[in-house]
């Protein structure tokens, strides 16, 4: 008979499953899954929140004079009363008997500051007819001289002398120095952009035997214009979109925003004002001209 084949009966063993390991995405994702829906709602109200104010604080409450000024409402400082402007050819043909009745805030037009010359070639194309109005209608009025980096301070002083005839009543003459990047991209360092602007007002202040005003931005004057020298001439100084200018350096005019509007003027205007009180203006004023 034949032999017949043995069957291995027994029975294979097998190894166990090994469990997969869990990681830390698993159990994050039975820990969402185990967050009801009140508080998907209530973290995402709260990341809204969060980033609406690092918005607010870092972006926005910064610069809300800027905002302001932008979007036509014009912030003037409470504290000081005795307010001008300045204006050039950017603002055109002026209306101004409307301007005279004007209000900044809460006070009259008291000053106007006027483009004259820049360089030794131009002369601001309504600098004649704002100089001449802004006296009839009852305004103090100055002119100031643009310096640029091109030609020699003493010959644009002449320039200027030439053409702005200031009179007894009005503000000292004013020499207009701003924008680092320009003058040092012509290739004068700091000691030269000195020597420039003292030379213009040693002209001058002989001329009118006053000493003239510079203006100038917070950060050119800090700077540049840092010689001891130059802490002797008032001081304009442009800074704007703050609650109140740096008091690091001291000031006579405050130039606080680039975006004022008034009535008679069509477009923006800068607004300004004086350090003290209207009898300290009227202190500061041209008394006497030289006989030269």
């Amino acid at each position: 008979m034949p032999q017949q084949r043995k069957t291995n009966t027994s029975t294979r063993r097998t190894s166990p499953r090994k469990k997969g390991k869990k990681t830390g995405g698993f159990f994050l994702l039975r820990w969402l899954r185990s967050i009801p829906l009140w508080g998907f709602v209530l973290g995402g109200v709260g990341v809204v929140a969060l980033y609406c104010f690092v918005l607010f604080h870092f972006f926005v409450d910064p610069y809300s004079f800027q905002w302001k000024a932008i979007y036509g409402e014009t912030t003037y400082p409470s504290e000081y009363t005795v307010r001008g402007i300045d204006v050039s050819h950017y603002q055109e043909k002026i209306d101004w008997a409307r301007l005279r009745n004007a209000n900044m805030g809460n006070d009259p037009v008291t000053f106007v500051i006027i483009k004259a010359t820049e360089g030794v070639s131009l002369m601001d194309d309504y600098f004649n007819d704002n100089f001449y109005q802004a006296r009839k209608n009852g305004l103090i009025r100055g002119a100031y001289h643009f310096l640029t980096p091109d030609v020699p301070a003493k010959k644009q002083a002449q320039f200027f002398l030439r053409q702005a005839h200031l009179e007894e009543g009005d503000l000292p003459p004013v020499l207009d120095i701003e924008d680092e990047r320009k003058w040092l991209a012509s290739g004068k360092n700091k000691k030269q952009i000195q020597r420039m602007a003292l030379d213009w007002l040693d002209v001058v202040e002989k001329h009118y035997g006053v000493k003239p005003i510079i203006y100038s931005s917070y950060r050119f004057r800090r700077d540049i214009l840092s010689d001891k020298r130059f802490a002797e001439y008032p001081f304009w100084m442009a800074h704007y979109y703050v609650s109140e200018p740096a008091k690091d350096i001291k000031w006579t005019f405050w130039q606080h925003t680039d975006c004022g509007k008034l009535s008679g003027i069509r477009g923006p205007v800068d607004c300004n004002v004086f350090q003290g009180s209207r009898e300290a203006l009227d202190s500061l004023l041209i008394k006497e001209i030289p006989v030269n």
